[in-house]
């Protein structure tokens, strides 16, 4: 059964997070609330963890996971980042965009593409999440939390338990959140290709 925990969208308890932080140490799976939609998270070097969330998600190696930073200083620990990069970066974070972008040597490489050596990052503009980034210390592993066959994330904390707490270990509720994933720009090809139109408005990194 997955832990629940209802926690203020606003003002998160922080013994309740702590027990989130604290499942995800151990190697399980949290649904936590994003700025875009609710997404699957897990320990960046546990491999057990990373590979049963691509099986509750239905994806394999060749799908992009993403990375939760915390700022954008943390997320340049993780990908190679040139000065133009930087600035569309900038334009973008904290907000609902995935950036793809080279991987650095921090992120195991089962993690990046596994021909491209590339990974997804992005800094969520959520009060719950960058909450429980702080208690983390450290990026998360992250997948939109879509299931199986379906085509839609899900948004709603008690559907989530219902639907995965044989699969999953915790279950955070802020509340229902967006049920939209992030916008996906491709910034590892020398240009800025957008991959996926999600929430995120191109328009504002000058994009459109």
């Amino acid at each position: 059964m997955a832990q629940y925990f209802e926690v203020h969208p606003e003002h998160p308890q922080p013994r309740l997070l702590k027990q989130a932080v604290d499942i995800l140490h151990r190697g399980g799976l949290v649904a936590l609330p994003t700025d875009s939609s609710y997404a699957l998270v897990c320990h960046l070097d546990d491999k057990a963890a990373v590979d049963q969330l691509r099986r509750v998600r239905g994806i394999d190696e060749r799908q992009h996971l993403s990375l939760l930073c915390r700022d954008l200083s943390e997320l340049a620990n993780y990908a190679r980042v040139d000065n133009s990069q930087y600035r569309l970066l900038k334009l973008g974070t904290p907000g609902p965009y995935t950036f793809i972008l080279e991987a650095t040597k921090e992120v195991p490489r089962r993690v990046s593409h596994p021909s491209r050596r590339t990974i997804g990052l992005r800094v969520p503009d959520h009060r719950v999440t960058q909450a429980l980034l702080e208690l983390m210390g450290q990026p998360l592993i992250a997948s939109t939390l879509i299931l199986p066959g379906q085509t839609e994330a899900l948004n709603d904390a008690g559907e989530i338990r219902d639907a995965l707490q044989k699969q999953i270990q915790g279950v955070v509720d802020a509340g229902a959140c967006h049920q939209e994933p992030t916008t996906v720009i491709d910034l590892s090809q020398g240009g800025a290709e957008v991959i996926r139109q999600g929430r995120g408005d191109v328009s504002a990194l000058g994009l459109d």
